[in-house]
């Protein structure tokens, strides 16, 4: 924290994605309809699986916990992005810009390993069903869940520690839309090699980590998957996964595409628009993709409907 002492102003200046007027309006309300989208989408899903019994299974326990670190990932990076497109503020403090990027990797190092322990419980169900209710207990679905948050905190936490250590005095405009590690890393004076080391360790095991993880129980699931001998056994199976693979892919791809590259091959426009896909849209497509691919949960929505829907007649 000292060395903002070396800095002659105390705040950065988000440049954002673009200066163009009618360019920024456009994108306020498209960026507004997507968070307001986000947020009911999430809070939807959390709510139905709470309030609806028969979904009080480890799958949705760890989609419950899924929704809510995407509500938390977009609201840490859409509402500050809102208000620099409606009122062109730019100006982050210090403690703004840096509280952004911390929150922004524990809840993303959090989903990496939130997505692990989700192909987890698939791979157990598929491939060991009369030890499910025994292997995915409630307290081992609580220890997996508070170990994703825990990966999460350490990762951010050595990450964040390693860059506060820098002196920013060349300037204190980031070229990008909200405090993310390369543009800040740019502003540097000094040489930020044992930052970028060890950003490059805590991204590149979450990511690898994580990957193995589901690639591990993908492989034994499509192995299992392959032994059924009835199509709709192997349809049924395939279908309790096919959510997750979808989810898994979109989020993995922009990931991958913007953090484990070379850093020559930076490009400031392509990382933008990658940026604005998994920081903004992603979180608003997984209630979507969980809830329109999946009959239970809509089966769960009617049910809660109409049970609402009678508790109100009896009144």
């Amino acid at each position: 924290m000292k060395t903002w002492n070396n800095t002659n102003v105390p705040y950065f200046i988000l440049m954002g994605l673009t200066d163009a007027g009618e360019i920024q309006r456009a994108l306020s309300v498209l960026f507004l309809l997507i968070y307001l989208i986000t947020v009911l989408g999430n809070l939807g899903m959390i709510m139905i699986i709470r309030l609806d019994l028969q979904l009080h299974t480890p799958m949705y326990f760890f989609l419950t916990h899924l929704s809510f670190i995407d509500l938390s990932y977009s609201s840490v990076i859409t509402p500050k992005t809102l208000e620099s497109l409606l009122t062109s503020t730019k100006n982050i403090s210090f403690t703004g810009c840096f509280s952004q990027l911390y929150f922004f990797i524990l809840f993303g190092g959090a989903e990496c390993f939130l997505l692990s322990a989700m192909a987890y419980d698939r791979y157990v169900a598929i491939c060991n069903p009369l030890q499910y209710p025994v292997i995915m207990s409630a307290r081992h679905c609580c220890a997996l869940v508070t170990g994703t948050y825990m990966m999460g905190f350490v990762d951010c936490s050595f990450s964040v520690l390693s860059i506060t250590q820098l002196p920013f005095c060349n300037s204190n405009v980031i070229h990008h839309f909200f405090c993310d590690v390369s543009p800040i890393l740019a502003l540097s004076c000094t040489d930020t090699y044992v930052a970028e080391t060890v950003i490059y360790i805590c991204a590149g095991s979450t990511l690898l980590l994580s990957l193995f993880t589901i690639s591990v129980s993908y492989v034994s699931i499509v192995s299992t998957i392959l032994k059924i001998q009835s199509t709709s056994g192997k349809q049924k199976a395939f279908s309790t996964c096919a959510s997750h693979l979808l989810g898994v892919t979109i989020f993995y791809g922009t990931m991958i595409f913007t953090y484990l590259k070379p850093k020559k091959s930076y490009s400031l426009g392509k990382d933008q628009v990658a940026s604005v896909f998994y920081t903004i849209v992603i979180p608003m497509l997984n209630p979507l993709i969980y809830s329109l691919r999946n009959k239970e949960v809509k089966n769960a929505f009617i049910r809660v409907v109409q049970k609402r829907g009678g508790s109100r007649q009896l009144k």
